[in-house]
């Protein structure tokens, strides 16, 4: 590069013999006076070494010589500044290239190197040749780095020291060195050419704007040091990284080029800043949609606090993906949960509020909160420190009252709670490593259509996925692993539970969890739960066995379809519910298909089943489920029935159920066939007007035998004496003590094989 040839910049000064009018004795502004009107100096014609020169006779300590005219500095020009000199006659003395940096303002630039190295002058007619180099950039072998604030200089040299001798000076150099410093041949530009300081203090934005701007379709290398960045920074070359930046927390760098994990650990030095910089920018609004990993394994030190590390981000709906790495978390104090107990006091008129909360400041937003009353999966999503309330994310099922409850804080690997509302965020063929010491995802308090596709859960050291809101609305959870941090312990030992969900359309499709407490409890309604393997068993001999997957919703709208479910149950509760007594003007538990799964247990207590209902309250009834084409397989020990009711709160009303389907189910190792509707056969053996049917089993829930749908004489129906009878009798439903036998009143004493299709509903 040579500005000279490129800019049409004219650099060098005139020679001497031009007039002596352009030198000034001083700093070379304008008015200052020149040597034109010296006494102390002249034009030599015809010197053997220099031809025509200047010779000065030094009368000042610092005897000055400045070329009046204006030298530009442009950023990423280094220029050379040279003269020749000689000692005639007198005192000797030292020689030294010199300058006056001046800005846009035809003002001084103070605090700035303005002369190069003094020179001894130590021999008559010797010629000396002194030189300075000069430019923005601090670089090596740059003798005056003078920053972008200069726009001009005027240069020449000073004699310094003893006075009385006589000099002789040619014609003053300024000459473009820029190719000595980046040659012409590497298409990138050096942060320090453009002003950067790299002294971790200096504010080195404008550099780094200045060298984009000057790229010109090349690179940017950023230099050994610490580069100091205050105020948002958007970088559209690609950069290279020896040193590292430094930047406040809300200051957001964005490399538009080279948007990716692998380039923001260079730029910052640390795999967990530079990750955290990275989202930042992610979030951003900038061009940028997906952050891509590169194959690279982040350890991080802390949990990512995405309202943390992007201040002021409160909502963010724009389709953002990251993708294609690890994420492993490094044991430390960072991940450590916190943990409160307070006093508070829950109305079910205001069924998501706690008031009167003790403490209420000290207790973190995202906190679980267990208690007396409170169902699984509930925790904070808001507060108002003013007016000690908390927001809860789902209704408390105990009662109004003022209680004492424990808040508990995990830590997450990406933790969302501090940003208001997210929708469209995916996490993409991701190894989330939790390694026992954090926890995964914790959703923001609003959103909708976060994903995660072909990712590894590892070890969460208590949760998965958390939603503390409704930040789960049509969430989909697709061809993922999610792997316990609890593998050797037994099923009653298990508290880490994979997902959870508070809204409504979440799609859980064709994923693997191992040995989990619960490896999903979800409210609300519109579910799809297909093709997913979950199992959660153990080791020991008839061992006990607890919920895969927990509905809190009564009326639930869900589909578990064409699963693999092992050594786990379907637990169906209104846990989450401010009234769980049945009201009336309420759905009850309906809205459920089961069909096409295929259900195991192993080494069980033969008391586990398939599905469970439990009701937190009374007067609930079950007006639709369908449990079609499954296959239900116990193996080294029977277990009784696939499916009951836990009435350890309170026990269904087999009055008002309805619409319930099972049927096509296929039932090895189980010793009751459950069907509804259910065919008995009856075998009269002595003649009797009256055919009292034996206790019911096989209904769903052991319900009431409500209603037959036919009976069929699989025998001729005889009298005592052996002849035939042709009349129908008539049912009487709802038999015995239990209410789960059935009468056949005939007309006269009769025998004979029948068999009944019974029901324990009444389908509407």
């Amino acid at each position: 590069m040579n500005i000279a040839i490129t800019n049409g910049l004219l650099l060098m000064p005139p020679a001497f013999r031009g007039g002596l009018n352009a030198w000034s004795r001083t700093d070379g502004t304008p008015g200052s006076p020149t040597w034109a009107s010296a006494d102390n100096g002249a034009l030599v014609p015809a010197d053997q070494d220099f031809g025509t020169c200047l010779e000065v006779m030094k009368q000042q300590t610092t005897t000055s010589i400045r070329f009046m005219g204006e030298t530009p500095m442009i950023p990423g020009v280094y220029l050379r500044v040279s003269a020749r000199i000689k000692a005639v006659a007198g005192a000797l003395c030292s020689a030294r290239i010199a300058g006056w940096a001046g800005n846009g303002s035809r003002a001084r630039v103070t605090g700035l190197i303005e002369t190069g190295p003094s020179v001894p002058l130590t021999a008559y007619g010797d010629v000396v040749e002194i030189s300075a180099i000069v430019g923005v950039g601090s670089r090596r072998g740059v003798d005056m780095a003078w920053g972008t604030a200069p726009v001009y200089g005027h240069f020449g040299l000073d004699l310094v020291g003893a006075n009385g001798g006589a000099f002789r000076i040619e014609s003053i150099r300024i000459d473009d060195v820029t190719a000595a410093f980046i040659p012409s041949l590497i298409d990138w530009v050096d942060v320090r050419d453009f002003g950067a300081r790299g002294d971790n203090v200096t504010n080195d934005r404008a550099a780094f704007v200045a060298a984009d701007q000057a790229a010109n379709g090349g690179s940017i290398l950023v230099p050994e040091g610490t580069f100091f960045i205050s105020g948002d920074l958007g970088i559209n070359s690609r950069v290279r990284f020896k040193g590292t930046l430094r930047t406040p927390a809300e200051t957001r760098v964005s490399f538009l080029q080279d948007f990716d994990f692998p380039t923001y650990a260079a730029a910052f030095g640390d795999e967990t800043l530079g990750m955290k910089k990275a989202l930042q920018a992610l979030f951003g609004y900038t061009d940028h949609v997906a952050l891509n990993l590169c194959g690279r394994r982040v350890d991080l030190t802390e949990p990512l606090e995405i309202g943390a590390l992007a201040p002021g981000l409160t909502g963010f709906s724009n389709r953002r993906v990251i993708c294609n790495g690890s994420i492993s978390a490094k044991a430390g104090t960072a991940w450590d949960s916190s943990r409160w107990t307070s006093t508070a006091t829950y109305d079910p008129a205001q069924p998501l509020r706690l008031s009167n909360v003790a403490n209420v400041a000290a207790i973190e937003i995202g906190s679980r909160v267990t208690g007396p009353g409170v169902g699984r999966e509930v925790y904070v999503n808001a507060k108002d420190v003013a007016a000690r309330i908390l927001t809860l994310s789902q209704p408390f099922f105990g009662g109004a009252g003022t209680r004492s409850y424990t808040f508990e804080r995990f830590r997450y690997l990406f933790d969302f709670s501090g940003v208001e509302q997210v929708s469209r965020l995916n996490f993409v063929d991701l190894d989330l490593n939790c390694e026992g010491v954090a926890s995964g995802i914790m959703l923001p308090p609003k959103g909708e259509m976060i994903a995660l596709r072909d990712c590894y859960m590892t070890k969460p050291r208590d949760r998965g996925i958390t939603s503390i809101g409704r930040g789960c609305q049509d969430m989909l959870v697709d061809r993922c692993q999610f792997l316990s941090n609890e593998m050797d312990l037994p099923a009653q030992q298990r508290t880490t539970i994979a997902i959870n969900v508070n809204a409504n359309d979440v799609k859980i499709r064709d994923n693997r969890f191992v040995r989990f407490a619960h490896f999903m409890v979800a409210s609300g309604g519109g579910h799809i739960i297909s093709g997913n393997h979950w199992f959660q068993g153990d080791g020991s001999g008839e061992g006990l066995r607890y919920a895969g997957l927990v509905l809190t919703r009564p009326n639930v709208q869900t589909t578990i379809n064409g699963n693999y479910i092992d050594n786990a149950s379907v637990e169906w509760t209104n846990e989450h519910s401010a009234e769980p007594d049945f009201t009336g003007d309420e759905f009850s538990f309906g809205g459920l298909t089961i069909t096409g799964n295929t259900c195991l247990c192993s080494n069980t207590a033969a008391w586990f089943t398939w599905l469970t209902v439990k009701p937190f309250g009374t007067g609930h009834f079950v007006h639709g489920l369908t449990v079609t084409s499954n296959v239900f397989k116990a193996l080294y020990g029977d277990v009784d029935r696939i499916e009951r009711v836990d009435t350890s709160i309170a026990d269904l009303d087999y009055n008002n159920m309805r619409n319930l389907q099972f049927a096509g189910n296929t039932f090895n190792g189980v010793r009751n066939y459950v069907s509804n509707p259910l065919m008995l056969q009856h075998n009269q053996t002595a003649s009797a007007a009256i055919w009292t049917l034996p206790v019911i089993e096989g209904l769903p829930f052991r319900g009431w035998a409500k209603s037959v749908q036919s009976v069929i004489a699989e025998t001729p129906i005889t009298n005592a004496s052996g002849a035939r009878i042709d009349s129908a009798p008539w049912v009487q439903t709802e038999v015995g003590p239990g209410r789960r036998q059935i009468q056949l009143n005939w007309p006269v004493a009769a025998k004979g094989r029948v068999s009944v299709y019974a029901r324990m509903d009444r389908p509407q």
